[in-house]
């Protein structure tokens, strides 16, 4: 109660460690939200992505440390501290301030302050001891060796700095030298790495027959393998759209056209390049407005695409399911525009064709 009878308000340090504190703890989990949610999502096994449970140490660890921090320099902030030329320095009796005794300082400024009445009405409350202490008069400006002091001090710890990024940036026939070596040197194997522990030395283990990664299952055949049974499916069994469409001869430039060519007759650059070398050994490819291809159901069309056929590889491992669709979607289009009838044309356009 020493603080009211003396009429001491209530300072803003709590409001202060208490904004702090709801700082740290808006920090912690803002910031392992868009790590974990948002920037850098990680499925591991099938964990949510963000729980508060999993955050709460992080969060309590930098509430905590913006709340102490903020203590501590609140405390100086507010008092004004440190004040190394403050006359209570000078006292010898202010060594126990902070060991077994209390104090009360009374600070004026000015010539209506009678300081020997205050000090004689202090008497009268019986303290151990009551001084009269006089700011010493000295210069504002610091001393000048003092600056040129801290500037050579300065201009010297910039040397070593300066070294080490020369080091660093300039060529070097040798690694730059590491004090923490943990996250280079990790007991890990890398890809194709050998390793003495399986039968085989391969670290890169394959994988386990009949097992299926999570999410991965393929089980509409009818998307997947293009067959319904053992028949192939008749019509793209995905939803048709112009992106789709659009997709399609995106990805038909980049796959098919070097061989197929741009209109699907077969005479892409490859094609003609292999033509021109005659070795033999080439098979043209197919032209895709062929009756023997245009028969062909949509399913049989994905598993060439997916499988290949003759000379022509496998393209599953670098298209994805639904890319696939959109080829062939996009080759029925150019069928259709090589074997296009009166009643394909709009009614408004069809004069223009005569």
């Amino acid at each position: 109660g020493l603080e009211k009878a003396m009429g001491l308000r209530p300072t803003l340090l709590p409001w202060l460690v208490f904004g702090a504190g709801l700082t740290g703890l808006t920090l912690a989990i803002g910031l392992q939200w868009f790590t974990n949610a948002f920037d850098y999502p990680l499925n591991v096994s099938g964990k949510p992505l963000f729980s508060p449970q999993a955050n709460i140490p992080v969060a309590f660890e930098l509430t905590v440390l913006l709340s102490g921090v903020t203590v501590f320099l609140g405390v100086l902030a507010l008092s004004l501290l440190p004040q190394y030329s403050h006359p209570v320095l000078t006292s010898r009796r202010f060594r126990r301030a902070t060991a077994d005794r209390f104090f009360v300082s009374v600070e004026a400024d000015g010539t209506d302050f009678d300081a020997a009445k205050v000090a004689e009405w202090l008497r009268g409350l019986q303290p151990v001891s009551v001084e009269i202490l006089e700011e010493e008069a000295t210069p504002a400006r610091l001393p000048r060796w003092l600056l040129l002091g801290a500037a050579v001090l300065i201009a010297v710890s910039l040397v070593p700095l300066m070294l080490i990024a020369a080091h660093r940036a300039g060529p070097r026939e040798e690694p730059q030298p590491r004090l923490f070596t943990e996250m280079v040197d990790q007991p890990k194997y890398i890809a194709q790495d050998r390793s003495p522990f399986f039968e085989d030395h391969r670290a890169s283990r394959p994988q386990v027959p009949g097992t299926v990664a999570r999410g991965e299952m393929q089980e509409d055949d009818a998307v997947f393998r293009g067959k319904v049974g053992e028949k192939w499916v008749e019509r793209i069994p995905i939803p048709v759209s112009r992106a789709l469409m659009d997709r399609g001869q995106k990805r038909y430039h980049i796959y098919c056209a070097t061989c197929h060519g741009l209109a699907g007759n077969g005479d892409g650059m490859v094609a003609r390049r292999a033509d021109e070398l005659a070795e033999g050994t080439w098979v043209p490819p197919a032209g895709l407005g062929s009756e023997p291809v245009v028969k062909q159901p949509d399913g049989q069309l994905y598993n060439t695409i997916a499988h290949g056929v003759r000379k022509m590889p496998a393209y599953g491992p670098l298209i994805p399911v639904e890319d696939r669709w959109a080829i062939v979607l996009y080759v029925r289009a150019l069928q259709r525009s090589q074997h296009a009838k009166v009643e394909d044309v709009p009614e408004d356009k069809r004069p223009a064709l005569r």
